[in-house]
């Protein structure tokens, strides 16, 4: 008869940790890869931009939106993005 004695505690633990450390070497180089392909050549399609101010307002360009991408960013380097990469193991 089998024992009824459960350790879900270390169990959970045991699981979790085995999870981490399987998924950390797959996930965890994805936050470094180079999200542009194109980015630093003369054939960038993102390497462009509008720009245009209003008054004495400060000017806006969309070279805020691109930059990160047309300078070779990678996921970490994105301004939202990069911040919820954080929950990746790596």
């Amino acid at each position: 008869m089998p024992s009824s004695n459960t350790d879900t505690g270390a169990m959970t633990t045991a699981l979790t940790g085995a999870t981490l450390k399987s998924t950390s070497g797959g996930l965890g180089p994805v936050k470094d890869l180079k999200l542009n392909p194109m980015a630093n050549t003369s054939v960038d399609p993102l390497d462009n931009g509008v720009a245009t101010q209003v008054a004495d307002f400060k000017p806006m360009s969309t070279k805020q939106v691109t930059g990160t991408l047309s300078n070779g960013g990678a996921l970490r380097d994105l301004p939202v993005v990069g911040r919820a990469t954080r929950v990746l193991p790596g």
